[in-house]
């Protein structure tokens, strides 16, 4: 996806005509505009020369993101400044300012003076006539200061895309029209000496609503920008944390070195209380690393050799010696980044009823607000009062509201989900997620952790435990069997010492023999143990149960007796089952796949607590598995490996765990979540749930407040000025309601 900034947007109408013209440039496969974030993000192979002109034929300009910055900073760090630059904000605080100090001025001549006899230089006492001249250079200027509602406004309406800045011009527009009218037609009276009809026309000035219009109308636009900033401070504070410099190894000294001189297999060092600067492997060392900024986890991971660090992380209490792994572009703060950018610059199916609204609602303003002032005359009213409500009609309407209802809530949501490790690629995964009805977990990896462990230790009667686990340690100690690293990883634990063997062989039929201290020792499965040793009736029975258990008993002997069983399982994840009562309690469906056997697979799952267990699927198979669920509802696939990538691109939603790396399985998903917990699937569709309700509750608001507005703008029960000041409240409530989401935290 290339990722553009437009500028000149005004409203959703505005997103809609620019991604309409964009989306007709041959080659374009997809185009989604955010009215957030000012950007367009772009699929296809239409060049982008060809896009930037599709935009600026539409009446806006376009730039590609990242232009003319330096090119030595990571490409999705600026992609995430300047999705997050407040640019509005500066430029509404200077026309506001200026457009105020006219308008008191142009309020005290106006108001001051005509309603309550506030005093007036002499010679302009009584010249009402000079009174409305003062009053139409005020207004010219304070239109000037505001030019962009009337360039951008007059320029839709010439596209045949009319805008919000269309309303505001029009309203504004057509009260200095009327004004500017009847000070010619009192300069004429007065001329002629007709004082009665002077004193009329002194009614119809509207010049100081003209100026009001354009003065609150850039106060919410202000309001809404502030507000707007306030939604990105998620994203921001990460941002923060990416450190600039990092110290590396060169020779044997100790250097630092800015962040872009990294290179992948570089040896950096991290001191207590520094921020590690790029994603690597400790090598040396040991330490408590917070890693609350991409986890969202309060507490400190305890790092050793061989494990893994990440970039924006923070190292809190030894010194770290580590292997730069993966620097620049490939870092995990950077992909977090990037996914942020491209999320905000897709757009979620619940924003297409707003666009299609938006499509229709300018014209539709304009049209109400025409056949109103035309109703008003027909009932005999004046064009002074007609006008009134008609420039109601128009200031009052708010299609900003509407446009900035979708697009605000996910980009709190997609900010908080950053902040806590949950990482959405496009705001239709954010949306879809709380839709789920079924959520089917791999099992290994996910469920489990991936890695066997030794969960019992049974000796024959007459052997001691130790001399077991002695055999045990010296004969696995050979094996490269996946449950073999179990066993070994058990005399780690336990300290104890592993001696050498000679002789060693791996034997058909899932056995090992080998020689130690002149005996022939043996381990493997019970077929293979049992054609060399006796198995009494005892130690079986319990094995068997041990394999119901979804365990894999291993029998070790030597060339007298059987020494005993040890049993090694795929542990289930401690948070596994609480997590799964979780997702139960939602109204979801909880599905375990797995290659297992099904008498395993039954096993863990009963242990787990999962609805239905599905077993014996091969990698090939889990996508027809998928497909198959989808028959009966949306369906979320959860796993971590290269084998569940088919099954996580067939699912309606993908959910990867583990990281952010270049894995397959995290490039086929729609969601990464940081943490390989299956804890944070319940966080997962909480947010997103809340996500939905509040972009609901954004577009009923925005569009109840529409209508009812518009209804008393008609009846003539809010006037345009006070039309400005709704219009200004639906926008900046619906980015408040939005920013509510930032309270959200995981529990």
């Amino acid at each position: 996806m290339i990722q553009y900034i437009v500028t000149g947007m005004s409203c959703a109408a505005c997103s809609a005509r620019v991604e309409k013209a964009v989306s007709k440039v041959p080659g374009v496969t997809s185009c989604s505009v955010s009215l957030l974030t000012n950007s367009m993000g772009v699929e296809g192979t239409a060049t982008e020369q060809e896009i930037i002109k599709a935009v600026k034929d539409a009446g806006y300009g376009a730039s590609k993101k990242g232009e003319g910055a330096a090119k030595v900073q990571p490409a999705q760090a600026l992609a995430g400044e300047d999705m997050l630059k407040d640019r509005e904000t500066p430029v509404l605080k200077r026309r506001l300012i200026a457009s105020v100090g006219f308008l008191i001025v142009l309020m005290y001549f106006s108001m001051g003076h005509m309603m309550w006899g506030w005093p007036v230089p002499g010679f302009m006492k009584d010249n009402h006539v000079m009174m409305g001249l003062l009053q139409m250079l005020l207004t010219i200027t304070v239109m000037v200061i505001n030019q962009k509602f009337f360039i951008s406004g007059f320029k839709g309406l010439i596209h045949r895309a009319p805008n919000m800045d269309t309303l505001v011009a029009l309203g504004s527009g057509a009260s200095f029209v009327y004004s500017t009218y009847a000070l010619f037609a009192m300069t004429d009276a007065q001329m002629h000496g007709d004082m009665d009809a002077v004193m009329s026309y002194m009614h119809d000035f509207y010049f100081e609503s003209a100026a009001m219009i354009l003065a609150l109308i850039t106060v919410g636009k202000m309001l809404e920008a502030r507000s707007k900033g306030k939604t990105t401070d998620a994203l921001k504070g990460l941002m923060k944390l990416a450190p600039k410099t990092a110290v590396v190894i060169r020779g044997e000294k100790e250097v630092q070195v800015s962040i872009e001189q990294v290179q992948k297999g570089d040896c950096f060092v991290v001191k207590p209380g520094e921020n590690i600067p790029v994603d690597g492997e400790v090598i040396e060392g040991n330490s408590a690393v917070n890693e609350s900024a991409l986890t969202g986890e309060s507490i400190p991971v305890d790092k050793a050799v061989g494990d893994k660090v990440s970039a924006a992380t923070v190292n809190q209490s030894g010194y770290l010696k580590c292997r730069a792994t993966r620097v620049g572009e490939d870092t995990t703060l950077s992909q977090i980044i990037q996914m942020v950018s491209d999320a905000a610059a897709t757009k979620a199916p619940i924003a297409k009823i707003a666009d299609r609204v938006s499509g229709v609602f300018v014209p539709m303003v304009i049209t109400i607000a025409v056949l109103t002032i035309i109703v008003w005359l027909i009932a005999g009213q004046s064009i002074g009062f007609a006008l009134s409500r008609g420039i109601a009609v128009l200031v009052i309407s708010c299609p900003c509201a509407l446009g900035l209802a979708t697009p605000v809530a996910i980009m709190v949501g997609n900010g908080m989900g950053a902040r806590n490790g949950i990482m959405f690629k496009t705001a239709v995964s954010l949306e879809e997620t709380g839709k789920m009805q079924i959520v089917a977990l791999d099992k290994t990896g996910t469920i489990t952790s991936g890695e066997p462990k030794v969960t019992d230790i049974i000796p024959a009667a007459g052997v001691t435990e130790d001399t077991l686990l002695k055999c045990a340690y010296a004969l696995e100690n050979k094996s490269e069997h996946p449950l073999a690293r179990a066993i070994l990883e058990n005399a780690k634990e336990e300290n104890a010492g592993i001696e050498e063997v000679t002789g060693f062989q791996a034997l058909p039929g899932n056995g090992l023999t080998a020689i130690l201290d002149g005996h022939t020792l043996y381990g493997g499965n019970h077929t293979f143990i049992s054609s060399k040793v006796s198995v009494d009736g005892d130690i079986q029975k319990k094995a068997e149960k041990l394999a119901e258990a979804g365990k894999t008993p291993l029998f070790f002997g030597n060339e007298d007796r059987l020494l005993g069983v040890i049993a090694v399982a795929d542990v289930i994840k401690e948070d596994s089952p609480q997590a799964i009562k979780e997702l139960q309690n939602m109204g979801i469906h909880v599905v375990m796949l797995t290659g297992d056997n099904e008498r395993t697979a039954k096993a863990i799952g009963q242990q787990a607590g999962v609805d239905e267990v599905i077993a014996g699927v091969l990698p090939e198979g889990k996508e027809q598995v998928i497909r198959k669920l989808k028959e009966k509802g949306k369906v979320a696939m959860v796993g971590d490996g290269i084998n569940d990538a088919p099954a996580l691109k067939k699912a309606d939603v993908g959910i990867a765990m583990g990281g952010v790396g270049s894995d397959i399985a995290v490039d086929a998903a729609d969601i990464t979540l940081v943490d390989d917990e299956v804890k944070e699937l319940p966080h997962l569709l909480v947010l997103s749930r809340r996500m939905m309700f509040t972009i609901k509750c954004n577009m009923s608001f925005s569009m109840g407040l529409n209508f009812l507005a518009i209804v008393l703008a008609i009846l003539g029960i809010l006037n345009p000025v006070v039309g400005a000041l709704v219009h200004n409240a639906g926008s900046v409530l619906v980015i408040i309601n939005s920013a509510l989401l930032l309270n959200w935290k995981k529990e």
